[in-house]
């Protein structure tokens, strides 16, 4: 007897319904505690980084990259406007990709020593960009499912076609 029994799950159309929505959770969170993050840090930090790094307007640069990281995650954790939101956080993940963590190899986890104090890791590889680029790449594919603003507008439409 299968785990899911009398959730009616023929064929998997209700994973296939609901999976969806831990991607946008993990997703949206992310990017957006990532975005307040590099904020929190003050106004010219995460840009001074950008200019050390040698990325052109660091100041213009750093403050699109937080708006994209809180708002574009913001859209994903409410499912609002995903293919759309997913272009500027695609461009994000990219540039971080190819000037950051590419030199790093893949892995995110680069384990170095144990200590006293605890394990102490290496720079991360770009691994982690690679599965945000798949999640959004998902969520463009696939919809945001259901609980999402895109479904609310989805519905009125259809119901809006009727009358």
């Amino acid at each position: 007897m299968s785990v899911f029994a009398g959730w009616n799950i023929q064929g998997g159309a209700f994973l296939r319904r609901w999976a969806p929505l831990p991607l946008r959770l993990i997703v949206g969170y992310g990017f957006m505690a990532h975005g307040v993050a590099k904020a929190t840090r003050g106004p010219d930090a995460f840009p001074a980084l950008l200019h050390a790094m040698g990325i052109p307007e660091p100041f213009l640069m750093g403050w699109l990259t937080i708006l994209v990281e809180i708002f574009g995650g913001l859209a994903v954790l409410l499912g609002s406007f995903i293919p759309l939101a997913s272009v500027p956080m695609a461009i994000v993940l990219l540039v971080a990709m190819f000037t950051v963590h590419l030199p790093y190899g893949f892995s995110s986890i680069k384990l170095q020593a144990i200590t006293e104090t605890g394990a102490r890791f290496g720079q991360p590889g770009y691994e982690t960009d690679l599965l945000y680029l798949a999640c959004l790449a998902t969520l463009v594919l696939g919809g945001s499912g259901p609980l999402s603003v895109d479904a609310v507008i989805k519905r009125r439409a259809s119901l809006g076609r009727r009358t």
